[in-house]
């Protein structure tokens, strides 16, 4: 087998950039649970001691954590002050919990991921499912953090208009289902946003509802928010003027009898919002970082958790558009228009 070295060098660099990118992961995890990233943000120069001082840490390691930061050019190093900084511009994807840039919630999600690699290997020899309840709660409370800040920023400015009349109907008031919630930070951003609308979150994940509840009552929501655990092939009620399905339908194990039951769930002008990952059924379109960071997360948690539904489907989250408008037409949803679309998401529009 002849062997180009140049070739081999530079993809042998690029698997040790990735090896170097892994390892860092679990810094900016940290970094980002013990509020390091928090606590530099708008700082200003801080020395090692002064962080410790600011976050009642361990300096030493708080001092080994910030050569790391500053190795992946995360932190800003001045030699002769000996002191840290953490640009703004970095504070916004890593500081600010409610930003639409903040990003550091991956690496919560990934942790679980990672839990996983024992299970995942087994599934691969028999062909069994990884269920989602079988993650740790880290992939729970990860994936939260990671769409929460998305979501924030686009559903009720941008997704929202761009759904033909929904707007208005939420605005004066109507009755909203919102499948597979989670911890329903979607469902709260659109009660926040419509007080004259009703809205049912629903998902198969007791755990979730429960910390759903919570959030609702914490956030003063409870008078028009609630939460129910039930399958997206069975959540109760009808008439509804908006069904959502956020970043789940292609988790599901029977994507299609969702649809149809969300068909049938619907008043008769009713509209579902399918938003999905903006990441393609043709595989070399997905030859990016989001493309990658995507489809990687498939293989440890969305394929496995359809297969573990034991349903006639098992999608991935880079089926494509055409698979899922195929699904939703029949299901009786023959029409569908690509809504909108930011860089992790495409939204999806799809009536009778």
């Amino acid at each position: 087998m002849a062997v180009d070295e140049d070739r081999m060098m530079e993809f042998l660099g690029r698997v040790v950039t990735d090896a170097g990118a892994a390892m860092a992961g679990l810094s900016t995890s940290l970094g980002d649970r013990l509020g390091l990233y928090t606590a530099m943000a708008g700082a200003g120069p801080l020395t090692s001691t002064q962080l410790a001082e600011r976050t009642g840490l361990h300096e030493r390691y708080l001092r080994e954590w910030l050569a790391a930061q500053v190795a992946g050019e995360y932190v800003q190093y001045d030699a002769d002050t000996e002191t840290y900084l953490l640009p703004d511009e970095h504070a916004a994807v890593l500081a600010d919990p409610t930003a639409p840039t903040y990003l550091a919630g991956f690496f919560t999600l990934m942790q679980a991921a990672y839990g996983t690699e024992d299970l995942l290997m087994e599934a691969f020899r028999t062909g069994r499912g990884v269920g989602w309840e079988e993650h740790s709660d880290a992939l729970f409370a990860g994936t939260a953090k990671f769409f929460r800040p998305g979501y924030a920023g686009a559903l009720v400015p941008q997704w929202i208009p761009a759904m033909n009349g929904t707007e208005r109907k939420l605005q004066s008031g109507a009755e909203v289902a919102d499948v597979g919630c989670g911890y329903g930070w979607s469902t709260m951003l659109m009660a926040k946003a419509y007080p004259n609308s009703r809205f049912h979150g629903f998902d198969f994940h007791r755990p979730s509802i429960e910390r759903a509840r919570e959030l609702a009552a914490e956030q003063g929501l409870a008078d028009r928010v609630d939460f129910d655990v039930a399958t997206a092939q069975d959540f109760p009620g009808g008439g509804y003027d908006l069904i959502t399905f956020f970043d789940c339908l292609h988790d599901m194990g029977d994507p299609g009898t969702a649809l149809h039951h969300a068909e049938e769930a619907l008043a008769q002008d009713g509209t579902c919002m399918i938003v999905e990952p903006n990441a393609s059924g043709e595989l070399l379109e997905n030859v990016n970082p989001i493309g990658r960071a995507l489809v990687s997360t498939s293989v440890a948690v969305c394929l496995p958790s359809a297969l573990a539904q034991h349903g006639p489907e098992a999608l991935g989250n880079h089926a494509g558009e055409a698979a899922m408008r195929s699904l939703a037409d029949k299901a009786g949803l023959h029409h569908w228009k690509l809504a909108a679309e930011s860089p992790i998401n495409r939204v999806y529009a799809a009536s009778r």
